[in-house]
């Protein structure tokens, strides 16, 4: 495991949230701060216009759009905003917090060029189904057909790692500690869950995303926010500490003050980035079947997804974590699902674990039927530039096979090694993505803002 930590390190070292910051940066400098100064107006074309009354075309497409955009949710909003966000706090202290925030600012102008990029330059493949994401861009574009090969086949390789066999064994260790089901039986069940959705094609995978996020988030941001009001005695105090610790403003021994800010800036920006995934180009192939022709609608969505990822749900949940550790001065030896499980038992007792348990166990869930989607995008992009498409269905059959073992897997094996080395999949999944939207940024078009 050495060589893996290693490589590890290399790979998602700092010069990586500097990739992945500059083109955040740079997005935003070009929209002028469109996520922020154009707020009302991509708000009412997104949550907003879900609130509207429509019938007929509109109220179907609609619907369409809604589907995608859950499905999008599904691969972003996962266990990262429940442990990834426990884990910042405990390693970079409440000041990661405040750089989580910032990550997701600049991801939202990030996400938006991706998703733009993706939607103008999709096309339909020889059953009309439509082919999308960075591998396309690349190619038709950007002019690098061998990136674009190299981002499709790693993005293969992440859907049967961190897309399925992570998400699996995380999903199976919490039902077995949360609720006592053998690995082995939740194996076979996962499986089976996995199958019936899958057999829907892309159409089926946006159903079940459809209604699985709004009731799964529903249900987590209601406890998160009732612990937040339980706890709203130290919320003043928190506060005040996210932002102390986010620049080390106490006074601090010598080199002590550096390297605290380091340490917040570090995993706040790290754990912002693997939660909403902005710059790994994932939302771009999620984008895919959207309804919409209009490039600017598909990205003022992919900004809402990514606010609500991050904005909203890691907030809520790295506000309920502080507060209760305020309130009760929790041991910080605690982390990941434990010290969130913790947090919410303390208010809710045992119910309150469990509750948390449940969200964690349908993220999962949510996460692996939508990276089955990224993955099968993924190759089918393959098949076609390699001239397979007379082997497609077998392959894409032997794929499905491939995935559901990879689940199964994962459910029952230990994932040291195939955490590092999915790890370090995703860090050079992004490399190719980023070279694009610095290749291409001049092709994205934000909309007017008052």
């Amino acid at each position: 495991m050495g060589m893996l930590e290693g490589v590890h390190r290399i790979v998602w070292g700092p010069w990586l949230m500097v990739l992945f910051l500059a083109a955040g940066m740079r997005y935003t400098v070009q929209g002028r701060g469109f996520q922020l100064r154009g707020f009302r107006k991509w708000w009412k074309a997104t949550a907003g216009d879900l609130l509207r009354k429509r019938s007929g075309a509109e109220g179907t497409s609609r619907k369409e759009q809604l589907r995608t955009a859950c499905t999008a949710l599904a691969a972003t909003v996962g266990t990262g905003n429940i442990v990834g966000v426990a884990t910042a706090i405990t390693c970079g202290g409440p000041g990661a917090l405040f750089w989580m925030w910032v990550s997701a600012f600049v991801g939202m102008a990030t996400a938006y060029g991706e998703v733009y990029l993706g939607t103008a330059s999709r096309f339909q493949g020889k059953k009309g189904e439509a082919i999308c994401g960075p591998f396309v861009y690349l190619e038709r574009m950007a002019g690098q057909p061998g990136l674009a090969l190299f981002y499709a086949g790693l993005c293969v390789l992440c859907s049967l790692g961190m897309g399925s066999m992570v998400q699996a064994n995380s999903l199976a260790e919490t039902a077995r500690y949360s609720f006592h089901i053998p690995a082995g039986w939740m194996a076979i069940l996962l499986c089976a869950l996995v199958v019936w959705i899958i057999r829907g094609g892309g159409k089926g995978i946006q159903e079940a995303s459809a209604a699985l996020v709004p009731f799964s988030a529903g249900l987590y941001l209601f406890c998160a926010v009732a612990v937040i009001f339980l706890g709203r005695a130290s919320l003043g105090e928190v506060l005040k500490d996210i932002f102390q610790d986010a620049f080390q403003l106490r006074a601090a021994a010598g080199g002590g003050a550096g390297y605290g800010v380091s340490q917040a800036l570090r995993y706040g920006l790290a754990r912002g980035v693997f939660s909403n995934e902005a710059g790994l180009g994932s939302l771009a192939v999620l984008h895919g079947d959207s309804p919409g022709q209009d490039p600017a609608l598909q990205g003022m969505w992919a900004i809402f997804e990514v606010f609500f990822d991050t904005i909203v749900v890691c907030t809520l949940t790295g506000l309920a974590i502080l507060c209760s550790i305020k309130e009760y001065e929790v041991d910080l030896g605690l982390s990941g699902a434990a010290l969130a499980s913790w947090c919410f038992s303390k208010y809710f007792g045992s119910l309150g674990g469990k509750l948390v348990s449940a969200s964690l166990i349908m993220f999962a869930f949510a996460t692996i039927i939508a990276w089955y989607y990224l993955g099968s995008q993924a190759l089918r992009y393959l098949l076609l530039r390699a001239r397979w498409t007379k082997h497609g269905f077998p392959l894409a059959r032997l794929y499905q096979w491939a995935y559901l073992l990879a689940v199964g897997t994962g459910c029952v094996l230990s994932m040291g090694k195939v955490w590092l080395f999915s790890d370090i999949l995703n860090g050079l999944l992004a490399l190719p993505n980023l070279a694009a939207l610095f290749l291409l940024a001049r092709e994205v078009k934000f909309p007017e803002a008052p």
